[in-house]
């Protein structure tokens, strides 16, 4: 069984809102025996909230992300935004990465992966995270949770704002 260590720090804020008018898509999780599994367990509704990647167009300041985490040694950057609206669940999970791993040929070096999400806005009541166990509110705009590959995690925002999130993708 692998061995998962969580991170957390903060970054100083350098962004602005632009992240609340971007292009959010609604993709299904890329594990559908995970979603057949939470279905059975009486999840339903809004599983899985919504994304803006690379593939679309970011804000101004998004390379200053990557440039922070090319500096700390992190290859093959990938960051999208994350929108979770009132009443979104995405239930204990662990990250495939099955794009990420095509795109970087990073086959049999998954360990070598590592996420970032960065909290955009301070803590809102109902808004949730939770990493190998451990819950994480009352956060303040900056605040990152980091760990390693396929830790299991968890988010929910069971409150009446929706709950922006930055991920951050690489590998070293």
């Amino acid at each position: 069984m692998a061995t998962h260590v969580i991170t957390k720090y903060k970054l100083d804020k350098f962004w602005d809102d632009e992240f609340k008018t971007l292009n959010y898509i609604s993709e299904p999780f890329n594990d559908p025996v995970s979603v057949n599994q939470w279905l059975s367990q009486g999840y339903q509704g809004k599983i899985c909230g919504e994304l803006c990647d690379m593939r679309h167009t970011l804000p101004s300041w998004s390379n200053k992300f990557i440039e922070l985490y090319t500096a700390e040694g992190w290859k093959d950057i990938g960051i999208a935004f994350y929108r979770m609206r009132t009443g979104t669940v995405m239930p204990n999970h662990s990250d495939l990465y099955k794009r990420y791993i095509e795109l970087f040929n990073l086959q049999g070096k998954e360990q070598t992966i590592n996420r970032a999400l960065v909290l955009l806005e301070d803590w809102k009541s109902g808004h949730y995270l939770e990493a190998l166990g451990s819950p994480v509110v009352g956060w303040v705009a900056g605040q990152v949770v980091e760990w390693n590959y396929d830790a299991p995690h968890m988010a929910a925002n069971l409150g009446l704002e929706d709950r922006y999130t930055l991920q951050i993708t690489g590998h070293k």
